[in-house]
């Protein structure tokens, strides 16, 4: 994510997707940037850097490499206790504490969208929106040229880049975040700028296809008969929901958390819990619309929010910030390559929690080493 993303921290914590370069600090203590502005033509007051932003974004993104990789102890038993339980548990038991971790992207993008660095015209946000389509696409490419290359593609390669175009990613199943997370920016930008006087006319347009494509695409198979993609540009109530709670929650001034962060511990735990049993005993995947999913995400929010990050811990939150949105899109690559042929049913109790320790931080070392790299060579724009 560049700057402005939502999976992609921002080096200064307050962009709208995942990456983005504009500079960005707080209005006064308590007081959303976009209400701050002082009278017409005066400069706007510096906004506030949001560490703590930066480092939920970090979390979160780790996070999804530790669910990914649970995922992959799991199904190398073939959600079966009794094909292997060692590796069965050991995926359930770190499936179990990350299903925040989506959700929280869609509760910053809320957060940077109306309050954080709202967008102040067409253009603007355009540049946004570009800065998390144009790698989106890019690794698309990347993944189904890396399905073709390791046999693992379900389809000829035009079919899957075409379906990829309106919404279908099935070798690369991390993006569908993507096609939903970028429909609910565009929406915020749009009601922030007609709050705000502006015309976003283009936007408009954007948010007018992705509620009209679905039915006239079903319309036009039924009459053609032609075998036409399914469309999966779109966002769900439950997303809309995370975003406005984090736009209010991430807004809160300090003294509205202060002393209390240990209170949330609780239920964190106590929704962990409940997501392993739900995984073993009732379904898996537990949807992030669940209550426990937004229980277990408000409560690491709350957790997060304005929490101190010592001075000496900055410079490195930013540029690990600044690299997620490109480590989550490159994580599932390296999952496929190191994690994979490494996980089989066979594996000890006492070997899986150690081997699982150490797949996690290689995951981590390399999918954020790479995405530091390429942004020291200048490729941020198309690889995220």
């Amino acid at each position: 994510m560049s700057n402005e993303t939502t999976l992609q921290p921002s080096g200064n914590g307050t962009g709208t997707v995942p990456g983005g370069n504009e500079p960005r600090q707080p209005a006064p203590p308590g007081a959303p940037a976009a209400l701050s502005a002082g009278p017409p033509g005066a400069p706007r007051p510096p906004r506030e850097h949001r560490y703590d932003v930066d480092l939920a974004r970090l979390v979160c993104s780790v996070a999804v490499m530790l669910g990914h990789i649970g995922g992959v102890f799991i199904a190398a038993v073939e959600r079966e206790e009794a094909n292997g339980p060692a590796v069965y548990w050991t995926g359930h038991l770190v499936e179990a504490v990350n299903p925040f971790a989506v959700p929280m992207f869609f509760a910053i993008a809320g957060w940077a969208v109306l309050v954080g660095a709202p967008p102040r015209d067409n253009r603007r946000m355009w540049r946004r929106i570009t800065r998390n389509v144009l790698p989106m696409f890019v690794w698309t490419a990347l993944y189904l040229l890396w399905g073709r290359l390791w046999g693992t593609n379900d389809g000829p390669v035009t079919r899957l880049a075409l379906d990829a175009v309106f919404g279908s990613v099935r070798p690369a199943y991390h993006l569908w975040f993507m096609y939903a997370y970028i429909p609910l920016v565009v929406a915020l930008a749009f009601a922030v700028l007609v709050r705000a006087g502006k015309r976003p006319w283009g936007l408009g347009a954007v948010l007018l296809v992705c509620a009209a494509a679905p039915s006239l695409l079903a319309d036009l198979e039924r009459w053609t008969g032609w075998d036409l993609p399914h469309f999966g540009w779109g966002f769900g109530v439950y997303q809309l929901m995370y975003a406005l709670a984090g736009a209010l929650l991430f807004a809160l001034p300090p003294h509205a958390v202060a002393g209390r962060r240990l209170l949330w511990t609780v239920p964190l735990l106590l929704s962990a819990a409940g997501v392993l049993w739900y995984h073993t005993q009732v379904h898996y995947v537990l949807p992030n619309a669940h209550p426990l999913v937004a229980v277990m995400t408000i409560a690491l929010l709350l957790t997060l929010t304005r929490v101190r990050v010592p001075e000496r811990w900055r410079p490195l939150l930013g540029r690990l910030s600044g690299a997620a949105l490109g480590a989550y899109l490159v994580h599932v690559m390296v999952i496929s390559a190191i994690v994979e042929p490494l996980v089989t049913p066979e594996l000890s109790g006492a070997v899986t929690g150690p081997l699982f320790v150490l797949l996690l931080a290689a995951t981590v070392a390399v999918s954020f080493g790479a995405s530091l790299l390429w942004g020291r060579l200048g490729l941020r724009r198309y690889l995220g």
